[in-house]
């Protein structure tokens, strides 16, 4: 049978068309799946989840390009999905190393996290909203973006200027940031 009339007989619930489909699509989805990721395991983790999907989605398949390409779709979108969700969670980790960093620097200056918040409050709302959405929520800038109805960069910018800001107020040019600098006293 040609890829056609396999594809035909698999909606029908052949089970061994199904499988003559994948068998002969394996070897170039898992080559191409590992370009992507150049990783074997993940690539064979990707390839199977590709035909999970393709099992579930076979009606929706209405044989316009060749069935390789189709599974090549689907493995694409799954690669997109599997990277934008590493980068959320190493985003969500880099902030949380921000926030810990934070608290490790108002304590070590023997400032209470209460003061942090202080400095927060005075804060103008249009710098104060967005540090609060991004270090104590987790939300992306771009997410920020949308809540806040300004473009990305200003939401970047204002998070920065923010904590420069707190930072300022938690540390007084007149004072020394920390006890770090002092030589030790020979005693």
């Amino acid at each position: 049978m040609d890829e056609k009339d396999l594809v035909k007989a698999a909606k029908k619930g052949d089970d061994q068309a199904l499988a003559e489909l994948f068998q002969g699509s394996y070897p170039f989805l898992l080559k191409y799946i590992l370009k992507l990721t150049f990783d074997l395991e993940n690539a064979e983790d990707l390839a199977q989840e590709t035909y999970s999907k393709a099992i579930e989605n076979l009606s929706r398949f209405k044989g316009a390009s060749k069935f390789s390409t189709w599974l090549i779709s689907i493995a694409t979108r799954l690669f997109l999905d599997q990277k934008r969700k590493q980068k959320r969670e190493f985003t969500w980790l880099k902030q949380e190393k921000t926030v810990r960093k934070l608290k490790w620097e108002t304590q070590n200056n023997n400032q209470a996290w209460d003061d942090v918040m202080e400095a927060l409050g005075h804060l103008p709302d249009e710098l104060r909203v967005p540090i609060i959405l991004k270090h104590y929520y987790g939300f992306s800038y771009d997410e920020i973006a949308k809540i806040v109805k300004v473009p990305e960069g200003t939401v970047k910018s204002r998070v920065h200027k923010g904590i420069k800001t707190v930072r300022k107020e938690l540390n007084p040019v007149d004072e020394e940031p920390s006890n770090i600098s002092k030589p030790l006293r020979q005693g």
